[in-house]
């Protein structure tokens, strides 16, 4: 099986460094190319053709916000690289916008080199990275957002079973798959092909954006019925 590739985005070449050594030390992963700012790893994504691209938030000529928007919304349909979000602060305002532009996680620059090597697999095999505890931290702050307003209803939840709309309420409350499991009395693999199939009416990546869609459609928010 081929290596994923993997694309860095930092402004300090020092960590670029270091993160391209310690990725590139795994048998199963294999760094493509370093880019300085947000603009360049744009232009890196394109041409290199990347599974992951890590990237920084704070980065001069382009943020990494807008570099995330752009990447995920240029790629094919299901083929664009899936960005982790680095940050040096726990749910960083930055992190915020990221992950409504399309990331599918978030890593802290401090955290443990075998922890951001599993956060790549992670993505890499198509989950989102944020775990349960933080997904609940990080959407309370996202659904205060004034910006955010009640939508209609987004395209193909009509055609969720009420099975699915079950478990998309829970993936939504920050569940994982084991918690899902327990709470409806289903096998995990049940869970996993429901949530695959949810991800898919709705036309969203992960579960990150499964929750992100919620929020903003006013789905899902501080007070609203579990």
């Amino acid at each position: 099986m081929s290596a994923s590739r993997v694309l860095l985005a930092d402004d300090q070449a020092l960590l670029r460094h270091g993160l391209h050594m310690m990725v590139d030390a795994q048998p199963d992963l294999e760094v493509v190319g370093e880019a300085a700012d947000g603009f360049e790893a744009v232009e890196m994504a394109t041409r290199l053709e990347p599974d992951v691209v890590l990237m920084d938030i704070r980065m001069p000529v382009m943020d990494g916000v807008e570099a995330t928007r752009r990447i995920c919304a240029a790629g094919p349909a299901g083929r664009a690289p899936r960005v982790i979000v680095l940050t040096t602060f726990d749910l960083d305002e930055y992190v915020v916008g990221a992950l409504t532009a399309g990331a599918s996680g978030f890593l802290l620059k401090d955290a443990l080199p075998a922890d951001i090597i599993a956060g790549i697999r992670v993505v890499t095999a198509g989950d989102a990275l944020l775990a349960p505890s933080v997904t609940r931290r990080l959407l309370d702050r996202f659904a205060a957002r004034p910006e955010m307003t009640s939508l209609a209803p987004p395209a193909g939840l009509d055609l969720l079973t009420g099975r699915e709309r079950e478990v998309m309420a829970l993936v939504v409350r920050g569940l994982s798959n084991a918690e899902i499991r327990k709470e409806l009395y289903l096998s995990e693999h049940t869970v996993k092909t429901h949530v695959g199939r949810i991800l898919m009416k709705l036309g969203v990546r992960d579960r990150v954006q499964l929750v992100v869609l919620a929020y903003e459609h006013g789905l899902a928010g501080p007070g609203r019925p579990r």
